[in-house]
């Protein structure tokens, strides 16, 4: 018996012959990042779970009812304070995006053409901004837009104007300026990675076979940094619909978005079932809002080859 236990492979060897699916490469990785992959599934999915769950029971003063009902979804789509809101948001959004990529991509495609040795350099200076909080930048526009601020003051210096606007605050166009300000940074950075990837030598040959400079950038250059362009778009869309604190502190009564709604329910209101199905249904938008941009973009992608 001895030397049959001697003779025979040990048990740890017999196991994993008998199971080569251990020995995958797959089943391996997935050993390796499963603690992460729970790690993460518990912070960003079951917080969304539990707000799903919230958004179909209703709030009986300081109690929950976990009854089941629509109701909460039924006023976000049909409360005309809501829908106008939410439309709101996603008016602010898109602008905010469309001008972010505008006036970001001709500073990504300076620094990565023209920027030479001194890439690093740009880069470094486009991160000034962010060595400041994001509270005292939107406080900053507040004081640029002021009733006595720095551009009405400007304009009465040069005789534009007679006497202070009170136009420039408190109303959408100086969230959407504020916004634009704040996200530039992450639309420039994606835009700057794929501009670098374009490979020079087709821009030159385009330019070999005649292509004048506007019809070189529009046939080779930019379809292929759009990836960047779309993820810059993506990067900035998202985020902005939910933002609450620059509408708060310049947006006033005409600059409210659907953020500063789910705030207030959840907060002064205390009604979360009714601050959940806000929060799912502008989750929901957003994302078919973020499908249909990737869709378009890369359609007309398509288009420019």
């Amino acid at each position: 018996m001895t030397a049959a236990a001697e003779g025979s492979p040990p048990l740890h060897a017999a196991g994993l012959r008998r199971s080569p699916l251990l020995q995958s490469e797959a089943v391996q990785g997935f050993a390796l990042i499963s603690p992460t992959f729970v790690y993460a599934l518990i912070l960003l999915v079951l917080p969304i779970l539990v707000v799903i769950a919230h958004s179909f029971w209703t709030q009986d003063y300081l109690t929950i009812d976990h009854t089941f009902t629509l109701e909460n979804y039924r006023i976000a789509l049909t409360e005309p304070i809501y829908r106008d809101l939410l439309w709101r948001s996603l008016y602010i959004s898109l602008t905010v995006s469309l001008l972010t990529v505008v006036l970001a991509y001709p500073i990504a495609y300076f620094i990565s053409f023209q920027g030479g040795r001194h890439k690093s350099l740009w880069l470094f200076l486009i991160t000034i901004p962010f060595w400041t909080s994001y509270l005292l930048r939107v406080m900053s526009w507040k004081v640029i837009l002021g009733y006595n601020g720095v551009l009405n003051s400007g304009l009465m210096g040069l005789g534009i104007i007679d006497e202070p606007s009170t136009a420039l605050l408190y109303n959408s166009t100086a969230v959407i300026i504020t916004l634009t300000h704040a996200w530039a940074t992450f639309a420039i950075l994606p835009i700057f990675v794929s501009l670098e990837k374009v490979d020079r030598t087709l821009v030159e040959a385009a330019t070999d076979l005649g292509d004048g400079p506007l019809r070189s950038f529009l046939r080779v250059t930019l379809p292929l940094s759009a990836p960047g362009v779309i993820s810059a778009a993506l990067i900035v869309m998202i985020p902005t619909v939910g933002d609450y604190v620059t509408p708060k502190l310049v947006g006033g009564k005409d600059g409210v978005m659907i953020a500063n709604a789910i705030q207030a329910q959840f907060g002064k209101a205390s009604n979360w079932p009714l601050g959940a199905a806000l929060s799912v249904t502008t989750m929901f938008i957003v994302s078919l809002m973020a499908g249909a941009t990737v869709l378009i973009m890369r359609g007309l992608q398509r288009l420019a080859r």
